[in-house]
């Protein structure tokens, strides 16, 4: 009986244990919040090749005094529309919680920042489907505007699909 409870302890594990909440510093460095001085610089480059999760958190850290984020919907984020945010933020610690799947919008609310580049697009995965392991992230054709970013991509997903196959064969042999 006992090693029944453990096979299935760790099987829910393997289902339900991968995602926890983190927080994600934008650009992966305290001083990345700023005008992009070429395109590979882009914040939205970044943004491609980090994995999102409802519950994260993003951290930005710059100089509230001269800058700002604005959270704004997609034709805003194409317009570089600062007149009309969803959210604004010029604390200059910001902690804005991911809380759904799909894609947020991020502008500087700083005059001319945006036309500049000083923004980004995060595409967050659809949470887990709790009877059939991993959902896809969402089509980043859903949510492209000018300078979208992409669906970011990682190798955790084939290891978690991985995982998630090994612990629905150990569940299947144990019961």
């Amino acid at each position: 009986m006992a090693a029944c409870s453990r096979a299935s302890l760790a099987f829910l594990f393997l289902l339900f244990g991968f995602s926890v909440a983190k927080e994600i510093v934008v650009g992966g460095k305290t001083d990345a919040w700023k005008i992009p001085s070429s395109e590979s610089d882009s914040l939205n480059q970044w943004a491609e090749r980090s994995r999102f999760q409802v519950g994260d958190y993003l951290v930005w850290k710059y100089d509230g005094g001269k800058d700002s984020v604005l959270q704004v919907s997609k034709d805003d984020y194409a317009n570089c529309n600062i007149s009309n945010p969803i959210k604004k933020y010029d604390d200059g610690n910001t902690k804005v919680e991911l809380d759904r799947p799909g894609a947020f919008y991020f502008i500087s609310g700083a005059n001319g920042h945006c036309e500049k580049g000083q923004k980004f697009v995060v595409v967050v995965m659809t949470p887990r489907n709790r009877h059939m392991g991993i959902s896809p992230a969402p089509s980043p054709a859903e949510f492209e505007g000018p300078s979208a970013a992409p669906s970011p991509t990682s190798s955790a997903t084939a290891l978690q699909g991985g995982l998630m196959v090994v612990g629905g064969t150990l569940a299947m042999w144990v019961f």
